[in-house]
């Protein structure tokens, strides 16, 4: 399904050879529509490759691609958020595992270096599906709480108002993507993590 995406991320890297000690995205339409993130992080070499849709078993599938290619020094991962979508029964603890798999697909390439999850956000479209995204959130952040040069980088606050309501305006109409002032509350948040 997305063999198109990861044909693109190679010739992309072929064209220009990817550099080293860069910060790698890897996830999914969260990272791929924020298309100009480096002048949300100046200063910053930043490798974006989200691919539109993806779920964590699709990192896991094309983990050697979206690994293999780059020497980054920090790896942040948004994914997730789509595997509930595509199955509403799905529970939070499988959803943990498929991270976690990818979490140690990660390690066993990079042992050391920055890893970071940042939190499902909680998208009006998906009401349905936010008790599930809220434990495997819980149960993410505790896994990566132990680890080593790991940091579970919760954006749920920022994107609340007063009340602690997510504030619709932070979403295009599909009620599912953000707009640049919700990238903009991200990049507050994410600052102290960026190595």
């Amino acid at each position: 399904m997305f063999w198109q995406d990861i044909q693109d991320f190679k010739k992309l890297d072929q064209e220009t050879p990817p550099p080293k000690n860069s910060i790698l995205l890897l996830g999914s339409s969260s990272f791929t529509k924020w298309q100009d993130v480096s002048d949300y992080f100046p200063g910053k070499v930043i490798i974006n490759r989200g691919f539109g849709g993806s779920r964590l078993t699709d990192l896991n599938y094309f983990s050697e691609d979206l690994l293999n290619p780059y020497q980054p020094k920090q790896i942040i991962v948004y994914c997730g958020e789509n595997d509930f979508a595509d199955d509403a029964k799905l529970k939070a603890d499988v959803v943990v595992e498929r991270f976690k798999t990818f979490y140690k697909k990660i390690r066993e390439k990079f042992p050391n270096i920055q890893v970071d999850y940042i939190s499902i956000k909680y998208s009006p479209s998906r009401e349905h599906l936010w008790p599930q995204m809220k434990e495997a959130n819980k149960k993410i952040a505790k896994f990566m709480k132990k680890e080593k040069n790991a940091d579970f980088i919760d954006i749920t606050k920022v994107m609340n108002d007063a009340n602690g309501n997510i504030r619709k305006d932070l979403f295009v109409e599909d009620m599912l993507h953000m707009t640049p002032e919700g990238y903009r509350l991200w990049t507050s948040v994410m600052n102290s993590f960026m190595k």
